[in-house]
């Protein structure tokens, strides 16, 4: 991390592990105190305290980087989202789509009951990791052996959830690089399958996993195509933190679940059909740097991001000022070694921060789906 970003990065990571720890304390709370007489009450509340974490990152796509994400759908989907429970699949275009997804869900009203089906490792990073488990994300391996049990389970328990829901499933499993994608023409190619340009091939068994389970009770399945214009540079964690712009464009369709095939092999195949016919939407926005079919809707930039996060900053700034009055921390060296070993493990954690959100950009043998019939488990990387 170079000194200039490193100066800008390390005190935007104290903020956020500092008051992230307040609200993963909160959480701990909770769980212990009211989730065991009632998990409806611990959901309502949680998604409120959770919230003020997320808001964080939000502030930081809107506010603090400028990003403009534009949104192209129709006027019955956007009266819908955040009205309604909602499977939400989308291409992995770039490092921050979870984060894209988190703004569409806040401006929707649905942000602190926003989930997603993550990698096992997503759990064990700080402050945001935790706070995910206490969301109740669902946390995946690498084997559908193991995870086949795991993932009916934490869909079944979604069935009483109290609030509008959105569960986000990456069906390509990995991000979009063109190692990857040259990887996924050579697949597609030798076994006679629509050679994709802009998207990989989709890995359909944890879709079709999460229909079959989720049918009776989630009315909805948000399909979410994420471009970048030709004008902008695409998005990345550094880039955020270092308040630097890009725009993004995203179109959103909203399929009835009850429309949806009835057999697994055919709910397969309307998930990869779903990819074809993004590929060739993709080409569309690449030759009008948008989406021309679909009408544009201008989602603002609310200020309550902006408001959680200057109340946060006053109350940080002032229980450090009491934290330094009361313990003459600067008073000796000891002190100033604490603070810089601190800083120094916030350095170290917001670096990991970064490079997990970059993780899957190598080792493109693993693109390929494997030759099962449905292919390998569909997991948010």
């Amino acid at each position: 991390m170079a000194v200039a970003a490193a100066a800008v990065i390390v005190p935007l990571g104290v903020f956020f592990f500092v008051s992230g720890l307040i609200v993963n304390l909160i959480q701990a709370i909770l769980f212990v105190v009211v989730r065991p007489f009632s998990k409806n009450t611990y959901r309502r509340i949680n998604r409120m305290v959770a919230e003020l974490l997320w808001l964080e990152l939000v502030w930081i796509v809107d506010w603090w980087a400028g990003v403009k994400v534009q949104l192209y759908t129709d006027p019955e989907t956007l009266e819908m989202m955040g009205k309604e429970h909602a499977l939400v699949i989308a291409n992995h275009k770039s490092d921050i789509d979870w984060l894209i997804g988190w703004v569409f869900a806040q401006r929707s009203g649905c942000l602190g009951s926003t989930l997603a089906v993550m990698k096992k490792s997503s759990k064990f990073l700080p402050v945001i990791g935790w706070s995910m488990w206490f969301s109740e994300y669902l946390f995946l391996e690498r084997s559908w052996a193991k995870d086949e049990s795991t993932l009916k389970f934490g869909l079944e328990r979604l069935k009483d959830y109290p609030l509008p829901f959105w569960l986000a499933l990456f069906v390509e499993g990995t991000r979009f690089t063109q190692a990857k994608l040259l990887a996924a023409q050579e697949y597609a190619s030798s076994n006679g399958l629509p050679v994709p340009r802009n998207v990989l091939i989709p890995r359909t068994k944890g879709f079709v996993t999460s229909v079959s389970h989720m049918r009776s009770f989630v009315p909805a399945i948000y399909d979410m195509t994420v471009a970048i214009p030709k004008t902008s540079t695409p998005p990345t964690m550094l880039r955020l933190f270092k308040g630097q712009p890009s725009v993004v464009h995203v179109k959103v369709k909203r399929y009835l679940m009850k429309d949806l095939p009835e057999t697994d092999e055919a709910v397969a195949q309307w998930c990869k059909d779903l990819f074809v016919a993004k590929d060739e939407l993709l080409d569309k926005h690449k030759s009008n740097d948008s989406f021309p079919d679909s009408e544009l809707h201008n989602i603002g930039r609310p200020v309550k991001s902006l408001m959680v996060v200057v109340c946060w900053a006053s109350l940080l700034v002032f229980g450090t000022l009491k934290f330094l009055q009361w313990s003459n921390l600067f008073s000796s060296w000891k002190g100033f070694l604490v603070t810089g070993v601190c800083l120094g493990v916030v350095t170290v954690l917001m670096q990991i921060m970064i490079q997990f959100s970059q993780a899957e950009r190598s080792n493109p043998s693993k693109v390929a789906p494997s030759r099962t019939t449905n292919g390998e488990l569909d997991k948010k990387q």
